[in-house]
Order: structure tokens, then sequence, then C-alpha cells
């Protein structure tokens, strides 16, 4: 018989548009996400073009509403010169983005030492604590200049407290306001001295060994250290001590800490830092007139004729 089967494929028909339609409409669905998702990335893409945009003009509108950082005053060299009476050698600051200015050549009787140093670098602390009398001696009576560059190259070394870079400053500070306490305090920042891998002193500390060296004006020295007002500054002196070329010297460029000069002449020490070690370069450099003691030797003078 034959009844049912026009019913059958009018159900079996039925039964694949159905299908086809549900088909249709997932396939809609799908489409519409997509779209939909494709539409999200296109918007953030261009929101974060657009946030790039604004970074970058907030970045070069703050660039150009900053001041260029000054260097310090008594520093034009990138270091400071101290001589007879731990008296600092006065100068104008170092403008923003001028070259340093080489300190004015010693006497041929006066010897001339350069110090890079680090005030994280145990080394500079060791050179610093075994040396300092003798080269105080030497520099008070006037047989010498030292002229100290503070430099910043273990910043990273601290914790994260960029403790070489603060101190620097700090030093940085005192030059600025109270140049004839820098011989002083540069020796109080390697007593004691933090580790590297340490914390460092805080700002507080800093400001307290400052004012234990008898600086003046330490109300400015401790705005001065806590605003970092001078970090730009060691920066941009450290890139030029580790570039080149070092002014009144014979090598090319700072490698390591400390660096010590004399009379143009590096000084290779030995880890020890035995201040006869020093003397005997001096010595060498020098001449014999600083065999035996620093203080040289006045030169006569004729009597007036009656």
């Amino acid at each position: 018989m034959t009844y049912g089967e026009p019913d059958r494929a009018e159900s079996g028909g039925s039964d694949a548009r159905a299908a086809a339609k549900e088909r249709a409409r997932e396939l809609r669905t799908l489409h519409r996400k997509q779209e939909r998702r494709r539409r999200l990335v296109l918007q953030l893409s261009i929101l974060g073009g657009a946030l790039v945009v604004i970074g970058v003009v907030a970045v070069t509108l703050v660039t150009m509403n900053q001041s260029p950082a000054r260097g310090p005053y008594n520093m034009a060299s990138d270091g400071i010169k101290i001589g007879a009476e731990l008296k600092a050698v006065r100068t104008p600051a170092l403008q923003p983005s001028a070259t340093p200015v080489a300190s004015e050549p010693n006497p041929v009787d006066v010897i001339d030492i350069q110090v890079y140093v680090d005030y994280l670098c145990a080394d500079c602390g060791t050179f610093t604590q075994n040396n300092v009398e003798q080269l105080r001696t030497w520099v008070e009576s006037g047989a010498a200049t030292i002229e100290i560059h503070p430099i910043a190259v273990l910043t990273t070394k601290s914790a994260g407290t960029q403790y070489s870079l603060r101190a620097a400053n700090a030093a940085a500070c005192v030059a600025e306001y109270s140049p004839d306490s820098f011989f002083d305090f540069n020796e109080a920042l390697f007593l004691d001295q933090p580790e590297e891998g340490s914390e460092g002193l805080g700002d507080d500390e800093l400001v307290a060994r400052a004012t234990k060296a008898g600086v003046t004006n330490t109300g400015k020295i401790k705005a001065c250290i806590e605003k970092k007002r001078f970090a730009p500054w060691v920066q941009e002196a450290t890139v030029r001590a580790l570039n080149g070329p070092i002014p009144n010297a014979d090598i090319p460029a700072i490698t390591t800490t400390p660096t010590i000069i004399v009379d143009g002449k590096k000084f290779a020490y030995t880890k020890d830092f035995d201040p006869q070690e020093l003397a005997l370069f001096v010595t060498n450099v020098q001449g014999e007139q600083y065999t035996a003691t620093p203080t040289p030797t006045p030169s006569a003078t004729d009597t007036p004729a009656p």
C-alpha cells in the first residue's frame, strides 16, 4: 500500500529544511560573534594607539616643561679641587649640555691628585681609609691638591635604593653649599661604608653624616639631598667619565673605581692600598723632595739691599 509514503517524504523534507534553518541560524550567530570580536579588537587597537600617542605627547610636554639640570657650583670639571687648608677651588656651575672645564694646572712643586670614586665601591673605601691621613697632610700643607670626582657606576647594586647615585648627589650638594667641608664629608661616606648589595644609607643618614662633617647651610643641603637635585648631573658626569676623555690625564676613560691619577699618570695600586705604595708613586712622579715629608720646601727669598 502507498497511503503513508507521501507523508513520510513530506516529514523527511520538513526535517531537512528545519536542520538547514538551524544550521543557518548557528552560522549567523557565529558570524555575528566573530564580527563583534573583530570590531572589539579593532577598537582596542585604535584605543591602544591613541594611548601611545597620548603618552608620547605627555612625555614630550613634560620634557619640554623641565629645565635642563645644571651641575653644582665648584665642580665645573665634574670634580671638586681641594687645596691648602682643605679649601675648595671655587668655580661656576657647569651649565646644561656644557663640556666640563679642566682645572687649572698646579705649580710645578704642587702634586696634582685626581680620584674617581663610587661611594658604594669597597675598594674606594679601602683606599680612602688607608690613605686619608696621608692625603690630608699633603693637601692641608699645600704640597698637593686633590680633585675628587664622585661617580655612580653601582647605582643598581643597592637593593633598589640607588644608593650610589644618592650618595654622589649628596656629595654634589655639599660641594654647592659647603665646599670647604667636602674633604671631611667624602671621608665620612667611607667610614662604616655600606656593603654592595645592601640598601645603603638613607637620606636622613646622609644628612647626619654631612652635619657631623661640619657642613654649613645644613638646611639647604638637607633639601638638596632629599630632592636629589643633582642626580641628573651625577648620571651625566658618570657617562662622561666612562666615555672620556679625562682632562689633565694620560688615560682615555675611567674603567674602574677607584681611579687615582697623579700628575696625569694613573696609579697602578695593589689591593692593599698601602699608603707607602702611593707615597712611592708620588715620589717617582714628582721627585725626591716628597720622599721624607710632603711639605714643600719654600724657595729662598733675596734680602733687600739696604
